[in-house]
């Protein structure tokens, strides 16, 4: 009762069906026979996994849209950070297993005709330096750039335009080949985690469940936020940041905390999205990704907390099947879902379901209470002694 009064019942039931998922998922994977009805098939846990990686991306940016009013545009930039520092460590764990035998450089090194590994390559063959790379490098940009952006009071659409740009200028710089991240083909070819071989069907349930906690963790982290004076502060600044800046709150500082905070959740996201997929790429940068995330966000209903998991999971699932289902059409297909939710749904699915609960317990309340006023004489009337 009272972690549900302190993060909401709502939160605290998400969580617990994550739990349930990340153990449900990998034992209908490993403990059933391929022909059971309710055998999950190996190439689906990664699948899901990526959408839960997806849906923890969306409630980061959800953090800082919804509920402070940053609409930003660069968000893939933090997810493809945490997930270049994953493919770091995991290209280091190839060791001589690659094609070229060296058990010091990765392929790509050799191929470009690297005489040494890079300096910032260094501590990436160690697990927990490379997991604190994932939250550092994505926490320190969204940092730096934050208080620039937030201490010159740039808001609006000209902060989405240069969150955009950002992504866009290190869309560019991974690209090049000198820049030591594999150019345009990227990171792949990964063997191993943590001594695990990737492609085992335990180490994918392993992946799965551990994206799992991931997200039940964001979303009790975000909860725990918003549900505080703190997230009471970051929805007054984005009503009314002029306000709020009167009565003596800076809000350029909690502006900054909550995109230092998202940017480590999305990168986080990133890390765990890499070794379910197996390769990462400068497109992860592409400003279209960014979008996207936003579309999910929108279609699930921001400043929901279920609506980001919600939308993430819906439109890629969509994705997914009608690319199989409806090769030709299914780019019309979601085009369409996008504009029905914008049009019929423009508070998202959760947003809209939540607003009609509301007003239908209000007007049943309004009901009761005229109900109550027709019948008060008449019974005053009976009870004359009361």
């Amino acid at each position: 009762m009272i972690t549900a009064r302190f993060l909401g019942p709502r939160a605290v039931w998400l969580a617990l069906a994550l739990l349930g998922l990340a153990v449900l998922v990998p034992v209908l994977n490993l403990a059933l026979e391929p022909t059971h009805p309710l055998h999950v098939p190996d190439h689906l846990v990664p699948l899901f996994g990526k959408y839960l990686a997806y849906a923890l991306l969306a409630l980061s940016l959800d953090l800082v849209w919804g509920y402070i009013g940053i609409l930003s545009l660069g968000h893939g930039a933090f997810f493809a950070l945490g997930a270049y520092a994953m493919g770091m460590y995991l290209m280091r764990q190839i060791g001589a297993r690659g094609v070229y035998g060296n058990p010091d450089l990765p392929d790509f090194m050799v191929f470009l005709n690297y005489r040494e590994l890079p300096w910032f390559w260094y501590g990436f063959d160690q697990f927990w330096f490379a997991a604190l790379m994932v939250v550092l490098v994505p926490g320190l940009l969204a940092f730096l750039f934050g208080y620039f952006a937030f201490r010159s009071r740039v808001t609006g659409v000209y902060l989405s335009i240069i969150t955009q740009a950002l992504t866009y200028a290190l869309l560019l710089a991974f690209f090049r080949n000198d820049m030591g991240f594999g150019g345009n083909n990227g990171l792949t070819d990964f063997k191993e985690i943590l001594g695990a071989p990737l492609q085992a069907a335990a180490t994918r349930a392993g992946l799965f469940a551990a994206t799992a906690l991931a997200l039940a963790a964001g979303v009790l982290v975000v909860a725990a936020v918003t549900h505080s004076k703190l997230g009471a502060l970051m929805v007054a600044v984005r009503d009314a940041e002029g306000r709020t800046r009167f009565l003596g709150w800076r809000a350029e500082h909690v502006k900054l905390f909550a995109f230092t905070l998202s940017a480590m959740m999305a990168g986080v996201a990133g890390a765990l999205y890499v070794p379910q997929v197996g390769i990462v790429n400068p497109g992860e940068f592409a400003p279209l990704n960014s979008i996207e995330v936003v579309v999910w966000t929108a279609v699930g209903g921001r400043a929901t907390i279920l609506g980001p998991v919600i939308g993430a999971v819906l439109v890629n699932g969509g994705k997914s099947y009608f690319t199989a289902a409806a090769p030709d059409a299914w780019l019309f297909i979601l085009g369409g879902l996008f504009v029905f939710v914008t049009l019929f749904l423009p508070r998202g699915i959760v947003g809209t379901f939540d607003h009609g609960w509301r007003a239908l317990r209000e007007r049943r309340q309004a009901a009761r209470a005229e109900k109550g006023v027709a019948t008060g004489p008449a019974d005053a009337a009976a009870n004359p002694a009361e």
